[in-house]
């Protein structure tokens, strides 16, 4: 794609100065950009940068002074980050839209399939599916029986929904995840064998959802695994069966939430963390990376860390404790061999 930098900046609400006419095909990183790249400088350290860059084009703040000449057009805004992420959205909806059904897949007669939809080669869609207007089913994608698939949801290669889901509208899911698996659920016997324990629930996904590469989402035992509007979940995490996680909650990768737990809204899980089963996690929660939550959390907004994972800053302190453990133990073992002194010299 094309466009001007004169297009950008009204795009961006913002001003641009040097040739608004230049035109730019692509986004790169400030140190790797070329001659038609638009790149940006949220960060101050990345100001040297501007003086040798080849990019045409740079979004910066609309504060920002330079030192030296920049040969760069300038696209003056007011939160370039936020301006970059929206040139980001452009470029990457701008790419040929999808739609039909590629050769060989498999749809069910039954299946009811909205407008502009895309299905892609070597897919399964079972039997009474529902897939909404302008969804993009990725090749190698299976969808059970009954799945409904909301509007503008993307499905990338090789997502797998189990009969009876539901994904809601504008949600992406990524490569390798398995959604509605079976809950890890086992009955131990008296010759301590398990027999398994039937899952019959389903998961219910709803709108503006993201799932990272080869994360799973167990169906419940009974009733739903839900993940509300607007969760985001990174790569490599594991919900399990009957979990709830509020509105707006954040999942960093590997990790992994046991059976029933229910997370609050907006919550910021960190990378690593273990949650046992059956908790409620307040709204609002952050937990600090590879930490284990073992107890619930009754108070809005509290940070954790730690394993098993308590109050952040406590366990700051603890660490620091921690740290000097060696130190106060010779310090404990001399005040032991003084006290031994004073004791032999007194009798």
């Amino acid at each position: 794609m094309h466009f001007k930098a004169s297009d950008l900046g009204i795009l961006l609400n913002g001003k641009v100065e040097g040739n608004p006419d230049i035109e730019i095909t692509e986004l790169a990183k400030i140190e790797e950009a070329k001659q038609g790249s638009i790149s940006f400088i949220a960060n101050p350290k990345y100001i040297p940068f501007a003086y040798n860059t080849e990019a045409s084009a740079l979004v910066v703040d609309e504060k920002i002074e330079f030192k030296e000449k920049v040969s760069a057009t300038l696209i003056r805004v007011q939160d370039p980050y936020a301006g970059f992420v929206k040139l980001l959205e452009v470029f990457g909806n701008s790419k040929e839209e999808l739609s039909g059904i590629e050769e060989p897949s498999l749809v069910s007669k039954s299946a009811k399939l909205g407008t502009n939809v895309f299905i892609g080669a070597f897919s399964y869609v079972g039997d009474n599916v529902e897939v909404g207007d302008s969804a993009k089913i990725y090749p190698q994608v299976y969808l059970g029986d009954n799945v409904k698939i909301g509007k503008n949801t993307v499905l990338y290669a090789g997502v797998k929904v189990y009969s009876e889901c539901q994904i809601g509208n504008d949600c992406i899911v990524h490569s390798g995840v398995i959604i509605g698996s079976d809950g890890f659920g086992f009955i131990e016997q008296l010759n301590d064998s398990r027999d398994k324990v039937p899952q019959v629930g389903r998961v219910r996904i709803e709108d503006d959802v993201e799932i990272g590469a080869n994360t799973t989402i167990d169906r419940a035992t009974l009733g739903e695994t839900i993940i509300e509007k607007g969760v985001k979940i990174d790569n490599l995490v594991q919900i399990a069966h009957n979990v709830e996680i509020g509105a707006d909650s954040v999942i960093a990768a590997l990790t992994g939430i046991s059976g029933s737990t229910k997370l609050g809204k907006g919550c910021i899980v960190g990378g690593q963390v273990g949650m046992a089963g059956h908790l409620t996690i307040a709204d609002g929660t952050k937990i600090n990376g590879k930490s284990g939550v073992a107890k619930s959390v009754k108070k809005k907004g509290t940070a954790l860390n730690g394993i098993p994972a308590f109050e952040y800053s406590k366990s700051l302190r603890a660490q620091a404790v921690f740290r000097r453990l060696p130190e106060i133990e010779k310090k404990i073992d001399d005040i032991d061999k003084r006290l031994f002194e004073l004791d032999k010299a007194s009798r």
